[in-house]
């Protein structure tokens, strides 16, 4: 299944930028083209469990996530349920002299009729994930 990393540059320090990437309860309205829903089902501490409907490309997910935090060093994603069960993404807040780096790996795993439908489709989902990415940045930089 896809996995590949990616990494992003922001004129912004590394609380500012953790807070945007990490602040899922904000997601559906600082980026609902991205996530139209979420709903929170649990939060204890760091973790937290919450139902996304994600959109990477021209595919529609919904999935059980669960959100670890270890502010401001990483953002943990686990996939816990859902289209894409099993799925993860790290995300490491690098402090820079004048900014943050930001480096991200992407486990994706799909199930059942996901599955079928990303082996035979065209999806990039590196460029996808890309533009999420991009988004976060706009914001943090803003």
């Amino acid at each position: 299944m896809p996995k590949f990393s990616l990494e992003k540059i922001v004129k912004n320090n590394r609380d500012d930028v953790f807070e945007i990437f990490s602040n899922f309860e904000n997601y559906q309205r600082i980026i609902p083209q991205h996530y139209p829903s979420v709903r929170i089902r649990s939060m204890r501490g760091d973790v937290s469990v919450v139902e996304e409907h994600l959109v990477l490309g021209d595919m529609e997910l919904l999935i059980m996530a669960k959100h670890v935090s270890q502010k401001p060093v990483l953002h943990e994603i686990i996939v816990i349920g859902g289209d894409a069960k099993g799925s993860q993404i790290k995300q490491k807040f690098i402090e820079l002299e004048k900014g943050t780096k930001i480096l991200v790996d992407v486990d994706l795993k799909f199930k059942g009729k996901m599955k079928i439908s990303t082996m035979f489709g065209k999806n990039n989902f590196k460029q996808d994930y890309d533009k999420i990415l991009d988004d976060f940045v706009k914001l943090a930089e803003n």
